[in-house]
């Protein structure tokens, strides 16, 4: 028989029945910063349909020098597109199910309800970003005009490689999107070169830049076979750019495009809530987006060789 410890004070265990245990609301692993949601302009629609309007064969408005004769002035006119692209939203939607009795319950001092909500509009989100970047109709990646495509000199994202790619998109660039592998690849190479990228302060977080533009992390721009991509943007409707699309006066509506709608409650007693998103993306011109293929993410120097 296990001999029994003679305590002469109150022990650790005992005591701790008698504490309240600080906790933590829910952590999930798979939350990233979603910079592109938080850069992008937003532009609300009437009815879910987003019509993007094109001018057809710009080169041929004429127009002339003003002479101090009576030269004949040229004639013109600015004509549209008959069949201009439309855009409809698309919906992320899930249904939240909790029993009444663990929210009634088990509430203090974070709401289940709450929580459950909290973290179901998280992953909409994440899903939201990995939509806007890869949807193969609307998508970043699917939206690359093929002129805008260019490719690495050398496999690894070099310097020279991103001021070709800001040659494509010259006119007011927002900021360069990447895998964070492939930031780390091209400070990398930056660096070797003697030229490490400066860095800039967004949103209370440090990012590097080039030539001034920003590189911005994600980590749903797919790498395949140790290769990925470098996209640049202009955004907003004003410059021609780069914008999201979403609808606005949503019933629930608790974001943009964002509505929770309490189902009810069925013979179980489980509480259900509706969790739908509405959303798409929009290149307003072909030159607002561009690309550098190829990007090699796994290439490292030996720097002490590099500055003998």
């Amino acid at each position: 028989m296990a001999q029994q410890i003679q305590h002469h004070a109150l022990g650790d265990s005992a005591a701790r029945q008698l504490a309240n245990a600080t906790k933590t609301v829910p952590q999930l692993l798979t939350i990233t910063p979603r910079w592109l949601l938080h850069l992008l302009p937003w532009v609300p629609l009437e009815a879910g349909i987003f019509r993007l309007n094109k001018v057809k064969n710009p080169e041929q408005v004429q127009v002339a020098l003003s002479h101090r004769d009576e030269s004949e002035i040229p004639e013109t006119f600015v004509d549209f597109e008959e069949a201009p692209r439309e855009y409809f939203l698309n919906a992320l939607t899930t249904v939240v199910d909790i029993h009444t009795r663990v929210s009634d319950l088990y509430r203090s001092p974070h709401e289940q309800i709450k929580e459950q909500l909290r973290l179901t509009i998280e992953t909409i989100k994440e899903r939201q970003e990995f939509e806007l970047i890869n949807n193969p109709d609307y998508g970043l990646l699917a939206s690359v005009d093929p002129g805008q495509r260019i490719a690495t000199r050398t496999g690894a994202p070099t310097p020279d490689d991103l001021d070709n790619l800001l040659v494509k998109l010259w006119k007011e660039p927002a900021f360069f999107l990447a895998h964070p592998k492939a930031i780390a690849a091209f400070g990398r190479e930056a660096t070797r070169r003697g030229v490490p990228p400066a860095t800039v302060s967004l949103f209370g977080s440090q990012f590097i830049t080039w030539r001034g533009v920003p590189l911005l992390p994600s980590d749903k721009i797919p790498v395949v076979d140790g290769k990925t991509q470098i996209l640049v943007l202009r955004v907003g409707e004003s410059r021609q750019g780069v914008v999201g699309l979403y609808q606005p006066g949503l019933v629930g509506e608790q974001g943009l495009g964002l509505s929770v709608r309490f189902m009810g409650i069925n013979r179980t007693a489980i509480a259900s809530y509706l969790v739908s998103l509405y959303f798409s993306l929009a290149v307003l011109t072909e030159d607002a987006l561009a690309v550098l293929d190829g990007v090699e993410i796994d290439k490292y120097h030996d720097y002490a060789d590099t500055y003998k």
